[in-house]
């Protein structure tokens, strides 16, 4: 950013945003925020008050994104297997479009104070039973056998899908999509093992 415009807010939010994402929460100073806003350390208050209060709502604009996306997956309908396909696809965006929102959701929440965190988990654990209601949509309908464990199953889809955000490199010999084809693959049909 140019030390010559004034900053906003937002301009704060989304430096905090690549800080934490980066560096992670404890390992982010105010220093630190004000040198990648280009404004001395005190007029970081005049937007904020506290480091914390960025994290809160780093982290809920994270939890919005994903909370939108399973959103418009649920509302595109289908059966199971295309629920669960537009929701792997989804989670993928929110991932690679939001890198840092969604690393900071992710991986920084713990370092919310109590009542904070346990919106974050509440947060969570709605996401997660979206997935959920859509591994139990499939073994009803007959996309998926009928002795999935779909609790187990969404934890381990989820558990691969936020492990995207480590490896996956855009422009790749793997577009998205086929990401996210392979994710539900392997997620429905494993690697077929005879054991």
């Amino acid at each position: 950013m140019t030390a010559s415009r004034s900053r906003t807010r937002e301009d704060v939010v989304k430096a905090a945003s690549r800080l934490f994402a980066a560096q992670g929460y404890h390992g982010t100073s105010m220093r630190d925020l004000a040198r990648e806003v280009g404004v001395l350390g005190s007029s970081l208050y005049s937007h904020i008050e506290s480091k914390e209060d960025l994290l809160v709502e780093v982290v809920e604009i994270g939890a919005a994104l994903f909370q939108a996306s399973a959103a418009k997956a649920v509302a595109r309908g289908g059966d199971g297997a295309e629920l669960l396909r537009s929701l792997v696809r989804g989670h993928i965006d929110v991932v690679l479009d939001h890198l840092d929102e969604a690393r900071t959701f992710l991986f920084e929440a713990d370092a919310l104070d109590e009542p904070h965190r346990q919106r974050v988990v509440a947060a969570r654990n709605d996401y997660e039973t979206v997935f959920r209601a859509a591994l139990e949509t499939g073994r009803k309908d007959g996309s998926f056998r009928a002795g999935i464990d779909p609790k187990l199953a969404a934890i381990l889809i989820l558990s691969m899908l936020n492990a995207v955000e480590r490896w996956y490199r855009p422009g790749g010999s793997l577009s998205r999509s086929a990401l996210a084809d392979a994710v539900v693959e392997f997620a429905t049909r494993g690697i077929g093992s005879r054991i």
